[in-house]
Order: C-alpha cells, then sequence, then structure tokens
C-alpha cells in the first residue's frame, strides 16, 4: 500500500521524514507581520511509514493536520514555553482520536505512526501559506538544552 500511494500521488521524500505532496498553493498573497509575502494558505498530503518519523520542526504559521487514511498518528508539540502535548490522529474517534488538529505558528513539532499502524497518511493546511524559508529542522542538542523536560520526546523525534 505505501509504495502504491508514493505512485498514486506523485510523493517525494520531505526533509522532515515521509514522502509529501503540495496539492494547494492559493494564488492569492498576502504579507505577514515579519513583511514576507506567502500565498494566503497551501495544502499537502503526507505519508509516514511506520518505523520513520517526521523530526521535530517548526514553522511561522499555523498548521492544520487532517487524517486520512491508514494507522494512528501521535503528533507531539513542544510549546515556546516547553509544554509537551501530544495528540493521536486517527479513525476512532469514539476512543478519543481525532480527524483534524491545529498545531500552533512557532511550536516544535514531530509525529510518527503508532505501533502497528502500517502507515499514516495525512493531510496538513497551513495559513499563512508555507514556505521552506519559515521551516526549522530542530537539531537534537539545541533542543534538549532549551528543552531538558521533553528529553524522551526530543531524542524519539529527532536525529
Amino acid at each position: 500500500m505505501i509504495k502504491e500511494l508514493i505512485a498514486s500521488f506523485g510523493l517525494e521524500p520531505h526533509p522532515e521524514g515521509g514522502y509529501y505532496k503540495e496539492t494547494y498553493r492559493s494564488a492569492e498573497k498576502m504579507t505577514t507581520r515579519g513583511g514576507a509575502s506567502r500565498p494566503i494558505s497551501t495544502g499537502i498530503l503526507f505519508l509516514l511509514p511506520e518505523g520513520q518519523k517526521s523530526r521535530l520542526h517548526r514553522i511561522k504559521s499555523d498548521e492544520l493536520w487532517h487524517f486520512h487514511l491508514g494507522g494512528r498518528l501521535r503528533l507531539t508539540q513542544i510549546a515556546p514555553e516547553g509544554a509537551v502535548t501530544e495528540v493521536v490522529l486517527g479513525p476512532d474517534f469514539k476512543n478519543g482520536q481525532r480527524l483534524q488538529h491545529v498545531v500552533p505558528a512557532r511550536h516544535w513539532f514531530g509525529a510518527a505512526p503508532e505501533p502497528g499502524a502500517g502507515f499514516s497518511f495525512v493531510g496538513c493546511t497551513v495559513a499563512p501559506g508555507f514556505d521552506f524559508d519559515d521551516f526549522d529542522l530542530g537539531p537534537r542538542a539545541t533542543l534538549l538544552a532549551r528543552f531538558p523536560d521533553a528529553k524522551d520526546v526530543i531524542v524519539k523525534l529527532t536525529d
């Protein structure tokens, strides 16, 4: 199924891990508070096979995650002040899994399929729109120094 999804949707490796394809980039632009020109919104499809991770990263915009196919995906966030929160995206909403979740701008976040998931196939919508200039991949040593109470999460979701 993973190879079929990659081929069917034209997914490519993503720098944070997994595979992605941009599916939407608004033609309308806006100017961010920092003065950068960005599309109003962007969207991607994102595939994480079990055993892979979306390494801790942050962006300058809110990011809305949407569950589509596969198994449960654990999404972990570290707020700028250090609070760690986790949600599970998946189809079993009756048992607390979410179909959507917003990661606020400038929060460190990463994800990994839960054991037995096989893969997680999600979508991500970013507003203002995503640009790699707004993307920071979290260096393990830097994050450990800044958030020592989040050591387990940082070790799990960084290289």
